[in-house]
This record gives structure tokens, sequence and C-alpha cells, in this order.
């Protein structure tokens, strides 16, 4: 079963850039789907961002984010990665990445705190 672990969140003025990773444990990445999700205070988590399993040339990003977030993968570091740029306060929730199964997401970190401000 695979399990994962965010890092790499931190305080940023807007406009400013962030790079996330998400280290994958206990089984082989490569065929996995890979998402990134995020909750802010008082919502519901969100999708962010998902890479296909494979080579990682495939990915879908939600709206609020297209043009500005990107997704990737390396599949023998077992990692994948959500570099952000041009960050705004609404992008401020905390992020954890998991991988798809055929019913479900499953292997959720325990996230990582982005918070944007000025």
């Amino acid at each position: 079963q695979v399990e994962f672990a965010e890092s790499g969140g931190g305080s940023v003025h807007p406009g400013g850039s962030l790079t996330l990773s998400c280290a994958a444990s206990g089984i082989p990445l490569n065929s996995f789907t890979v998402g990134w999700f995020r909750q802010a205070p008082g919502k519901e988590r969100e999708f962010v961002a998902m890479v296909w399993g494979g080579s990682g040339t495939s990915t879908e990003y939600a709206e609020s984010v297209k043009g500005r977030f990107i997704i990737s993968r390396d599949n023998e570091k077992r990692m994948a990665y959500l570099q952000m740029n041009s960050l705004k306060p609404d992008d401020t929730a905390v992020y954890s990445c998991a991988a798809q199964t055929s019913t479900s997401w499953t292997g959720w970190g325990p996230g990582t705190q982005v918070t944007v401000s000025s």
C-alpha cells in the first residue's frame, strides 16, 4: 500500500512561489496516478492537480490554478512535485497528495501548510 509524506510548505507573499514535494513509500509509484489536493480552513478538500501514471506527461489542473501551478513526478525517486507560482491569498491551505485507485484516492499524507499573505 502506498503512503505519502508532503513537504515544502511555508509562508510567502502574494506573487511568490513554492515547490511542494510528495514522497511515496510502500510500493513503486510508476503505475499510479498521483494527485494534489488542498483544504482551506472551514472548507472541503478540493482537487488541485493530477499527473497520470507512467511517464507523467499527462496532467490535469483545477481551473483556479491552471497556468500558475505545475505538477510533475520522478518515478525513480518515488516523488511527485507541485510547483506553485504567482501565489494568491486564496491558495492558502493544507496541501496533500494521494494516489488514485480504481475506486478512490489513497495514501493520504499529513499535508503541508501553505500560507499566502502580505
